[in-house]
């Protein structure tokens, strides 16, 4: 019996997820925090919706992501 799947990451260390529109895999027990660290963004500069609910900032670094979120950034930029 072949078992057929359409994400490539289950089954293994990394899971998939929708970034901004955009696909992208990590490893499985990244939090937000730790994305953010990958992306190199400024947590104190980012608003994080994740499946259309906003991440309070104390909690990025206790929110586990999983298989399949969509997760929204929006990054501010100051100006002057």
């Amino acid at each position: 019996m072949t078992e057929t799947t359409t994400n490539p990451a289950r089954g293994t260390d990394h899971i998939s997820l929708t970034v901004n529109g955009e696909e992208r895999t990590v490893e499985r027990g990244t939090t937000v925090a730790g994305l953010l660290e990958e992306l190199e963004l400024e947590p104190r500069t980012v608003v994080v919706e994740r499946n259309r609910e906003i991440i309070p900032r104390d909690d990025y670094g206790e929110v586990t992501l999983q298989d399949d979120d969509t997760l929204e950034l929006v990054h501010f930029v100051g100006g002057g």
